[in-house]
């Protein structure tokens, strides 16, 4: 059983252990984390007062590369919830067959409370408390929640300061001039979209108008909405922090978009009528996207979803315990480790255009992605229909095995299954 801090993603990983080969020494390598370091992380305020920040660091596994994950500034941040981060991120770069491991960082802070000067020295600060731990060959750090291309231009250049190098590919997410990659941004949407274009037809049907609810109208469900309404979706709902908004003609997302553009929120839109939140996830519509928090999908609301299939765009917004209810409801899900990885795989783009001091253009960014998403897509779907598995428990087990092949070509556990010698 995997250790208490992957307490949710752990239970993926138990669901899918009947259906994997894997070795019971690899699983006890998988229990805990590589690294946890937690840091104090002092910042002198704009009024010159001083605050010091608890900062965190967890390296899941570097079996299959160097570490890769987000940092993300909130006021919920804590040790447990990095590592069940990083435990995601693992076996979402094995998902991909990406050539990493998993990690994830944070700070826990209200990045909301802080000044632009503030913002910048909090980020320089955590990087220079664990700048040992980083680099492009050990742990490469990128975007997260409340964190964006410009927190990575300073981390990125204040890590280049402590090093005495310039080392671009040590994170990746950042602005194009200082080695960034076009489309990065829109990378989680781009991913999603090409998820949910190869796995339409088999989970809906061939419905020529279909429905789309989407939770969370950030960067990523707002770039989402405007695809799908582009591809000739109905997107028919769309909330944020401040709103929900519904039509069942169909709501114009590109007003939408300026209207939160212009206003920082959707609350007072320029169409549509405002519903509360919790209508959106009970919505009589071909499709959910849950694109905002985890836990939003849990045992108390499970049984209201009366949508045909959820893709989770988000990290965790379906609980365990709301999967069981799903499943015997016949609602397929789209995992996050699927669905939400486009944002890891053009961060191995940008990784390795900065390691070869190469530059792609966006038209190639975008068509690498689509191909690897759809390439894994189809393995996930496949492996499904063969073993007759619902999809999050064929995405878990790929990973899975894909991780054990590598951990058991290190030689200890498959020599002594084979009957080696012990030493």
């Amino acid at each position: 059983m995997p250790d208490d801090l992957f307490a949710v993603s752990g239970q993926r990983l138990v669901a899918s252990l009947d259906h994997s080969r894997i070795a019971d020494e690899t699983l006890v390598r998988l229990r805990r984390p590589v690294s946890s370091v937690e840091v104090s992380i002092p910042v002198r305020m704009d009024d010159g007062s001083l605050a010091v920040f608890p900062g965190f660091r967890v390296r899941h596994d570097s079996t299959r590369g160097p570490a890769k994950g987000g940092v993300r500034f909130s006021a919920g941040v804590s040790r447990r919830e990095v590592a069940d981060l990083a435990f995601r991120m693992t076996f979402k770069a094995a998902l991909l067959d990406l050539p990493f491991g998993g990690a994830k960082g944070g700070v826990t802070v209200d990045p909301g409370q802080l000044s632009p000067g503030e913002l910048e020295r909090l980020s320089r600060g955590w990087v220079g408390a664990l700048a040992d731990l980083l680099g492009p060959d050990r742990d490469i750090p990128a975007p997260d929640v409340a964190t964006n291309e410009q927190v990575m231009g300073w981390m990125s250049d204040e890590f280049d300061k402590i090093r005495r190098a310039h080392l671009p590919a040590a994170f990746t997410g950042k602005p194009i001039a200082l080695g960034g990659v076009p489309g990065r941004s829109s990378a989680t949407s781009d991913g999603a979209f090409h998820v949910i274009r190869e796995l339409g037809d088999e989970l809906i049907g061939k419905e020529s108008e279909r429905t789309v609810a989407i939770q969370g109208f950030g960067n990523a469900g707002s770039q989402l909405a405007s695809r799908l309404h582009e591809a000739g979706w109905k997107v028919v709902a769309v909330s944020d922090s401040s709103a929900a908004v519904l039509d069942e003609q169909g709501l114009d997302i590109p007003a939408l978009r300026r209207h939160k553009d212009e206003s920082g929120a959707l609350a007072g839109p320029p169409s549509g009528t405002q519903i509360e939140g919790d209508e959106l996830l009970a919505l009589d519509v071909d499709l959910l996207v849950p694109a905002a928090l985890g836990g939003a999908i849990n045992e108390g609301n499970a049984r209201d979803v009366r949508a045909r299939a959820i893709v989770e765009v988000a990290n965790g917004p379906v609980t365990p315990e709301a999967d069981e209810i799903l499943d015997s409801r016949g609602v397929e899900v789209i995992p996050d480790i699927l669905a939400n990885a486009g944002g890891v795989t053009v961060s191995w783009f940008e990784w390795v255009q900065n390691r070869q001091g190469d530059r792609w253009t966006a038209r190639k960014t975008a068509r690498r992605l689509e191909k690897r998403m759809v390439r894994e897509t189809r393995r996930v779907a496949e492996l499904s229909s063969e073993r007759g598995i619902p999809l999050r428990t064929a995405a878990w087990v790929l990973a899975l095995d894909r991780l054990a092949e590598a951990m058991e070509a290190t030689g200890t556990e498959s020599l002594f299954r084979n009957g080696g010698d012990q030493p």
